[in-house]
């Protein structure tokens, strides 16, 4: 047994002389003094041996550490100087190893490491005992942050972070995560707009990085990785810093403009009075059923340039702490959401996948459907609900390379000429396929023919939704919604549009975006219609998860739920908080991908570790959302070999409007209006798809 001071942490080990000499911590360099039997051991090891602060011994050969600072002034650079140094030097070098050791707790520590492993006696003794000092070191922390501007799956610029971490004294690369921005893509656009656009990416960008490099990186030194909700606090604070600077620099320009002499502004006449009534003119039907004014659209919220540094730096903060700690990104997520216990079950949200798009874009003259998804039944797993709509997915191209019937010439009197047209597409970046189509039941019909040929049934196998986008639709100028192309509808009437849809297709289960944000009270109606049957989904219609979190409101536009979107200042504690604000309120959260996407599958360890319900991540092609794919198909697996594999329920629609007495009969009404008991339209085959879509 050993003394428990800095002595008895030293052990008798043989030198490659055969005689014995003492290892230890602490040691000066010496050049041959003292007494130490055997040969000189300058002549062992190159002429470099050691004294023991703690005995006054001489230590010879490569494993004394060269790199202690702990020289006696005395010496030269080679142990040379004046000898060995004077005693009371040594005496004092000896006392401050003492109590260097003893503050360390080093003797007690050490003795009890070297008699466990004499015990265990193990293969490997310094692997052995590079492991038990690596769990006394001091835990990782934060040494620098680095960003960088790096491209996305098209091309586009955006934000990359490394996080570096002081380990065991040194600084180590632990991870690093790229984040989408939030610009929307555009396929056709205006060229200057797109100019305009692709210089404040290149902007937001910028400015991120110089964020991360300069300041971030500075306040984040020294804070553990593991103390997220440290590191959020850090960056908001940051954050809340530079909107002020913004307002502040807004207002000096503003205030710099008043003060120039302002320029008068012309006179605006009144309007004309209306024009008399003619004697015997009858009251026109304009005169008495007068279109209620659209509302204008919001302005946008404000995006501070450079917010994008904010979320990256959470994100890559908490795939640190994941990292350090030998877990996967999602169960650091679960413990961050429910800090109490972890769960002892994590579900894989139901997919949403995006099969075809007939939007805006799109070269028919079918408007609403940016895209049209489709949702496996909750009862298979991720990977089995892939492989079926791999299956449709087939089915649809091939529908698009057949070639078209053979023209059949028209009896006299008709016009022939669009028999046959063939269905185009083309890949978008939503990796789906964009297909040229005329009417709204086109779409549907043809995913109904496809899974009628391949033994599915839709209600049963898999569902249906769409994202409508309406934002997109809107024309100002007619104040209509412009669905289908020289077709517009005001939105009372796309109510009923919808209702009338959902009375053909049950099988639709959720519609995004039906509506603009503005026509709040549209929203209340097709809630009220179809809220009982069908999710109604706001995802532009949204606010943004700081203004939500903001109000704490997450009502407005009324819907079943939320697409939430990791970007710009949203950090992990952002995230955690509105899923929580989201179960509380009942609602249904729908974790997104942004329409950029980068192949960093971060995302969707976050849905997993959040538990959200549904996570749509675009269509079945393109690198970076096939990626996606493959990282939940991964964590399902771990999640069946760990046995803590969670099943969602079957799709239920919660009545939010219970404590309303008029909901029910809202429902009736619209039950009427929609014609429940009609007979469904016929599903397309795909031999018909090409004749199908030629009709007007």
């Amino acid at each position: 047994m050993m003394n428990n001071d800095a002595q008895g942490a030293l052990v008798d080990m043989p030198n490659p002389s055969g005689s014995r000499r003492e290892e230890g911590g602490g040691a000066v360099r010496s050049s041959g003094c003292g007494s130490n039997p055997g040969p000189d051991p300058r002549e062992m090891w190159g002429g470099i041996s050691w004294r023991c602060l703690a005995t006054g011994r001489t230590l010879a050969g490569p494993q004394a550490n060269p790199r202690c600072n702990l020289k006696s002034p005395t010496m030269g650079e080679d142990g040379g100087g004046r000898g060995c140094g004077t005693t009371r030097e040594l005496q004092r070098l000896k006392q401050q190893a003492l109590e260097y050791y003893r503050e360390n707790d080093v003797p007690r520590r050490l003795e009890e490491l070297l008699n466990a492993t004499f015990y265990l006696q193990p293969a490997d003794v310094y692997g052995h005992l590079a492991n038990c000092f690596s769990k006394l070191a001091k835990p990782p922390t934060i040494c620098r942050v680095v960003g960088k501007k790096v491209l996305d799956g098209l091309g586009l610029p955006t934000l990359q972070v490394e996080i570096f971490c002081t380990i065991q004294n040194f600084p180590k690369n632990i991870c690093s995560v790229v984040i989408a921005t939030h610009f929307e893509v555009h396929e056709t656009t205006f060229p200057e707009l797109a100019e305009a656009e692709e210089v404040e990416r290149s902007d937001a960008v910028s400015t991120a990085v110089q964020w991360v490099n300069e300041t971030i990186t500075q306040e984040l030194q020294g804070i553990a990785p593991s103390n997220q909700a440290q590191v959020d606090r850090v960056l908001r604070t940051f954050f809340e810093n530079k909107v002020q600077e913004d307002k502040e620099r807004k207002e000096l320009e503003k205030s710099l403009e008043e003060s120039t002499v302002p320029v008068p502004l012309p006179l605006i006449p009144p309007p004309p009075p209306p024009p008399a009534k003619k004697k015997g003119q009858k009251q026109g039907l304009k005169d008495t059923l007068t279109e209620k004014p659209i509302i204008p659209p919001e302005p946008a919220e404000p995006v501070l340039c450079g917010s994008m540094a904010i979320g990256a730096v959470s994100l890559a903060v908490a795939k640190t702490s994941a990292l350090l700690g030998s877990n996967p990104l999602y169960v650091n997520i679960a413990l961050l959401k429910h800090p109490q216990e972890q769960p002892t079950k994590l579900a894989i949200p139901s997919l949403m996948v995006s099969l075809v798009s007939c939007g805006k874009s799109s070269p028919g003259k079918l408007n609403l459907m940016k895209e049209v998804i489709c949702i496996p039944h909750p009862g298979l797993t991720a990977k089995q609900g892939v492989e079926m709509l791999m299956e449709i997915q087939k089915q649809i191209n091939k529908t698009i390379e057949m070639p078209p019937p053979p023209k059949t010439e028209p009896k006299k009197g008709h016009n022939g000429g669009k028999r046959g047209q063939p269905i185009t597409g083309k890949m978008s970046h939503l990796g789906c396929l964009t297909i040229t189509y005329d009417t709204i039941e086109q779409p549907l019909l043809l995913i109904q023919g496809i899974c009628a040929n391949l033994g599915l049934e839709l209600g049963t196998n898999l569902h249906l939704a769409i994202n409508c986008a309406a934002h997109e639709l809107m024309d100002y100028s007619k104040g209509k919604y412009e669905v289908m192309t020289a077709t517009h509808k005001t939105a009372a009437e796309m109510v009923d549009l919808y209702v009338d849809l959902l009375g053909k297709f049950p099988s639709i289960i959720a519609i995004i975006d039906p509506f603009r944000k503005e026509d709040a009270e549209q929203w209340d109606s097709i809630y009220n219609a179809l809220g009982s049957r069908c999710y109604i989904i706001a995802g532009s219609a949204s606010r943004s998860i700081s203004k939500l979190l903001e109000d704490g409101n997450i009502s407005l536009p009324k819907s079943s739920g939320l697409i939430i979107k990791h970007t710009n200042q949203t950090t992990m504690s952002d995230l955690v908080e509105i899923t929580n604000l989201i179960d509380s309120k009942k609602y249904i959260a729908i974790f997104g991908s942004a329409e950029g996407e980068s192949s960093d599958g971060s995302l969707v360890d976050l849905a997993v570790g959040l538990g959200v319900r549904f996570i749509k991540l675009g269509g079945l092609s393109r690198g970076e959302r096939v990626t996606k794919y493959n990282r939940l198909f991964a964590i399902e697996e771990e999640l069946v070999q760990n046995g803590t594999l969670g099943f969602n329920e079957g799709y239920t629609f919660p009545d939010l409007n219970k404590d309303d007495d008029t909901a029910a009969e809202s429902r009736e009404a619209a039950a009427e209006v929609a014609g429940e008991l009609r007979e469904p339209p016929q599903p397309i085959f795909p031999a018909e798809a090409g004749e199908e879509s030629a009709k007007p």
